[in-house]
């Protein structure tokens, strides 16, 4: 499980997480075969060396092949901003793709060749920007076209950041306050402010500051990843094991990169506030607490959760809801709770935790690449499991029960 501390002092875009995560891994090569992976003939990605303000470090960019053979490699999309030419934060149709409906993004997600988690990570960025440009459009969400993130630039930047951040297993984020930039910026709408209204949505709730250069410092993409990593805007007592720097394209007189460091876990009781949330419902069809509702109390940050049968006074039957959380989420989770079932009360409480450190590596089989988590116990015992969701995926793919699959598996997991 990884800890992260992120520097934003000269803003955020999608690119620039994509290329500080690709440094925290020290892993690059497995980006190359992202657009076929996503199927996204018209994508290309080549990794550049660049040096900024004495600061080296390594660039991913994403070419949109319909728009390098249209000779529009200066201005793409014809919206420029502080970082890129590109990060789908573009607001002209130019190129082929470029006016999908968020149904359509998901649609690539879902037949892409990641992990379950990843394609999950994906979705909540991805929906977190429909959101925001519904709200400020007034337009439905399912209505809404995605000039600004539909292109192939922008799907990479977000589904090769929800791989890496799935790679590195990130159980917690510190982040100090963003820099935006300020002035105004060309855009398919006219001239808007900045931070743009739906990036300036995204960062709602997050300390910001203008800084001493205009121009668009946060993209709408590099917003939403902020926003799914839940940052706390804190200073971190971990020690530092490891640092990584993402650039953006431009240069400016303060370094454009995006710093975050690999933070060491401290003792794996302190790390952590865990909160216990219960509640009895007694007056409620247990059919509403079927998949749907479970996947939400999961989006809303449940780290885990149980139903069971309880024996309330007077003889009646109830469901018992326990769910397991960082203490953070308490608000978010009781509105969800509060909002999703009838109860009216809930209870909670503090509680420790112990876990064991893991590791989750992609694994080549005879059945395709899976994801193996890895743990290792006080007395040095190795366990090994496959994520069910990627068995059940793996299951329907080759048309097998997930069981024939976890059985031929199984020699992997002893390696």
């Amino acid at each position: 499980m990884s800890i992260l501390y992120i520097e934003p002092f000269s803003g955020a875009s999608g690119n620039m997480f994509l290329s500080v995560f690709c440094g925290l891994l020290d892993d690059y090569e497995q980006l190359l075969s992202l657009p076929k992976k996503l199927r996204l003939p018209d994508a290309k990605i080549e990794i550049k060396d660049v040096e900024k303000n004495g600061i080296n470090c390594k660039y991913v960019e994403v070419i949109d092949l319909n728009e390098k053979d249209e000779n529009h490699e200066a201005h793409h999309h014809g919206h420029t901003h502080s970082h890129e030419h590109k990060h789908g934060h573009s607001h002209n149709s130019g190129s082929k793709g470029h006016h999908r409906h968020l149904s359509d993004i998901l649609k690539i997600i879902d037949d892409a060749e990641i992990s379950q988690k990843a394609k999950k990570i994906a979705y909540e960025i991805f929906t977190m920007i429909g959101e925001a440009e519904s709200k400020i459009h007034d337009i439905p969400l399912e209505k809404i076209h995605f000039h600004e993130i539909s292109g192939v630039d922008s799907i990479i930047d977000i589904v090769g950041s929800a791989m890496l951040i799935d790679k590195l297993d990130v159980s917690g984020v510190f982040c100090t306050p963003i820099c935006t930039g300020f002035g105004m910026v060309k855009t398919q709408h006219g001239m808007l402010p900045v931070p743009a209204p739906a990036t300036y949505e995204l960062l709602k709730g997050m300390p910001t500051y203008k800084g001493e250069e205009k121009g668009e410092k946060v993209t709408p993409t590099g917003a939403a990843i902020l926003k799914y990593l839940k940052p706390k805007f804190q200073e971190a007592s971990h020690p530092v094991s490891k640092i990584a720097y993402g650039p953006g394209k431009k240069d400016f007189k303060n370094p454009n990169v995006l710093r975050v460091a690999l933070l060491e876990s401290v003792n794996q009781n302190d790390k952590a506030e865990y909160i216990q949330l219960e509640t009895s419902i007694d007056d409620m069809s247990p059919e509403y607490l079927g998949a749907d509702f479970q996947q939400g109390l999961l989006a809303a940050g449940a780290i885990d959760f149980g139903i069971s049968n309880q024996l309330m006074k007077k003889g009646r039957f109830a469901i018992l809801l326990t769910v397991l959380l960082l203490k953070e989420n308490l608000d978010g989770l009781a509105t969800y709770i509060f909002d999703n079932t009838s109860t009216i009360g809930l209870r909670y409480y503090e509680v420790k935790r112990i876990e064991l450190q893991r590791e989750i590596k992609r694994t080549d089989t005879a059945l395709g690449e899976v994801s193996l988590k890895k743990t290792l116990t006080p007395s040095q015992e190795t366990k090994v499991k496959a994520e069910f969701e990627e068995i059940k995926a793996l299951a329907k793919k080759l048309n097998k029960t997930p069981f024939q699959i976890i059985n031929q598996l199984s020699t992997h997991f002893k390696k």
